[in-house]
């Protein structure tokens, strides 16, 4: 049973009350945001309409790019139109709503990255069975679990949201909805909520990175026994995952597997991986996969010839 609360509405003071600094982060955000969007939406038009792209790294890649364009539309777009307002405000349900939609994707996202690295596991260290394994029915059914895990451990970020009481201030010193802002104006006790924060979702981030890392590895230690353009190709490959998981992990390590406590650096650490990562993933998986690349160019090619036709 949930506890009742005097807050109806929280106000997010955001990143910067100045009007002129409001305004830069309003052209800031709203660049990122569009180049997030185009970047991962012809990422998904690409490999949707290519037929050279239908391995399962490239299916795993569409979710990936798909769960980038939704963990960044929670945030941005609101952080876009509340950077024009004197004061924005958030109801009591929408910032609940929020907080679901983000940590949903955000999860959903460390398990397609974790998809990723077995999937290129099984390419580089069986490959003789590689086909046999990552078959199109075990890519789907591992996608749908992951889709499952995410709602799940979203669900619990709500249960912790909607126990917490809130008495009196609701001014969350942050630009979006999370549970650590929400902690600190909470009027109780909140260890035991904090403890369970990083169990859930410090657990979920700490060892899904290690388990990427030990499996990059596992993986570049394998390559010795391929040949020099194997290798290459490979290693072309498992560089641009493990930037990814560096970019994405690092920060979000960082605030959730830590005590309840804030430093003057979150928020920014907070763009970094919310609105940072969802930007860079593209042009990483673009700038470094000739493959994409080729696909991307004939997919402009047909568009052409078919305006030129109208």
């Amino acid at each position: 049973m949930w506890l009742n609360n005097n807050v109806t509405e929280f106000i997010l003071l955001g990143l910067a009350q100045d009007p002129f600094r409001k305004k830069i982060l309003f052209v800031a955000f709203l660049l990122f945001y569009m180049g997030t969007l185009v970047g991962n939406l012809l990422i998904i038009a690409t490999i949707k309409t290519s037929q050279n792209l239908g391995s399962p790294m490239y299916f795993f890649l569409f979710y990936l790019s798909l769960s980038d364009t939704c963990f960044s539309t929670t945030i941005a777009p609101r952080t876009i139109v509340d950077s024009l307002l004197k004061e924005a405000s958030i109801s009591f349900s929408e910032c609940i709503i929020q907080v679901f939609t983000f940590h949903f994707f955000g999860c959903l996202e460390i398990f397609i990255l974790i998809l990723m690295a077995v999937d290129r596991y099984v390419a580089i260290c069986k490959p003789l069975h590689y086909m046999t394994i990552m078959s199109h029915r075990v890519c789907g059914i591992l996608v749908v679990i992951a889709w499952v895990g995410s709602c799940v451990h979203s669900l619990v970020q709500i249960c912790l949201a909607l126990s917490l009481p809130f008495c009196g201030p609701n001014e969350i010193d942050h630009y979006f909805c999370d549970l650590q802002p929400l902690l600190k104006l909470a009027c109780t006790d909140t260890y035991m909520i904090n403890l369970l924060l990083v169990s859930n979702s410090g657990a979920i981030c700490t060892v899904s990175f290690l388990m990427l890392m030990v499996s990059y590895i596992i993986i570049l230690h394998s390559l010795r026994n391929h040949s020099a353009e194997g290798r290459r190709k490979a290693l072309s490959t498992c560089i641009s995952h493990i930037i990814v998981v560096i970019l994405f992990f690092g920060p979000c390590i960082f605030i959730y597997t830590r005590p309840a406590t804030t430093f003057p650096m979150d928020k920014m650490i907070t763009i970094f991986y919310s609105i940072g990562t969802p930007l860079l993933n593209p042009m990483i998986y673009t700038l470094r996969n000739a493959e994409v690349k080729n696909a991307m160019k004939m997919l402009w090619r047909k568009k052409l010839v078919s305006d030129d036709r109208k």
